[in-house]
């Protein structure tokens, strides 16, 4: 069954149109929401803490940020973009004591949603948006005239309006215009943790560090090693991206190809299948998000030691060191 897919025609900005609009936080995707939802004709307020850089990127911008009670006082939507391990906090203490009924409450992420970290009043509309990419792209998308993809979800709809709110946030911040594809807060939540930890981010970065550090102790130069395992890598994605993987494989050599398609079966054994299982496994039963949260809670060092581990890598160090080479490069350093 083909996935249902919304454009602008299908998600009119008449339900928000003279309403006001909460975003909180002006993160990555708070200040892109903001910003796409004024320049659609909605009106925004943004709540965010005093004196940090965010707070003063938003007044660059031109908003005028306050609390939340403040950004939330009228508001026929709030969006809440601040981090996923915040969330509830902030929900607990400052969100909740404002809400009033028929309001509806907007995601990006359903996280705390799907795992009951947050739990809303009935007589709230609960709805999710969801960019699939960064804030960035999805703020530079909407001036270049289009716009990056999202998935819609409703998890509760007290007034019988939550689908066609969601769908006009969705056109103000520009999704509709490449498509929208309605979901569940758990298919959002668990497929998007389980792509971040078993291919986007874990799967990847533990693939491209076992393949560096194989050369170099094989005796070949960090250098090589690193262009060979890290800097080509976005060469292939970006021909994954325009074309699929038979694109890039019509692009590559054959002796690559032929590469690819013997050897790859070697690198992904039955062995890593069965523990990409387990992993959803410990997704969608909440094992991941209880340690997550309780990770976070207690202070996060073992998040900081495997941080601070991999930042002080060969791997990384090399790569610093030849990114200065790289004029052609907009660098970003950390």
């Amino acid at each position: 069954m083909a996935a249902k897919i919304y454009y602008e025609q299908d998600a009119p900005i008449d339900a928000l149109k003279g309403k006001k609009v909460a975003v909180i936080g002006y993160g990555s995707q708070g200040h892109a929401h903001s910003m796409n939802l004024r320049d659609s004709g909605i009106q925004v307020a943004v709540a965010e803490l005093p004196g940090t850089p965010n707070y003063k990127l938003a007044q660059e911008h031109g908003f005028s940020p306050g609390d939340i009670k403040t950004a939330m006082d009228g508001a026929e939507l709030v969006i809440v973009t601040i981090p996923d391990e915040i969330q509830a906090k902030v929900y607990q203490e400052q969100i909740k004591p404002n809400l009033r009924p028929g309001q509806t409450m907007g995601f990006c992420h359903g996280f705390n949603i799907h795992f009951k970290y947050i739990v809303p009043p009935k007589e709230i509309n609960v709805v999710m948006i969801a960019p699939k990419g960064p804030g960035h792209l999805v703020r530079s998308e909407y001036q270049k005239g289009g716009g990056v993809p999202c998935l819609l979800a409703v998890y509760q709809d007290a007034t019988g309006t939550a689908k066609k709110i969601a769908l006009a946030w969705a056109n103000g911040m520009g999704g509709a215009r490449a498509g929208v594809i309605e979901t569940t807060f758990k298919e959002e939540t668990e497929t998007d943790l389980f792509g971040e930890q078993v291919v986007l981010c874990g799967g990847l970065t533990a693939l491209i560090k076992a393949g560096f550090e194989t050369l170099v102790e094989a005796g070949y130069q960090p250098e090589i090693a690193y262009f060979e395992c890290l800097h080509e890598v976005k060469l292939i994605v970006d021909l994954m991206y325009q074309g699929g993987l038979s694109y890039m494989r019509y692009s590559i050599s054959n002796t690559a190809e032929y590469g690819d398609l013997t050897r790859g079966p070697r690198i992904i054994t039955e062995q890593t299948r069965q523990e990409m299982k387990k992993i959803l496994q410990e997704i969608t039963s909440g094992q991941f998000a209880k340690e997550w949260v309780n990770e976070y809670q207690s202070g996060l060092k073992r998040f900081n030691e495997l941080y601070q581990k991999d930042y002080n890598s060969l791997l990384e160090q090399v790569g610093r060191r030849l990114r200065k080479m790289m004029k052609w490069i907009d660098v970003k350093e950390v």
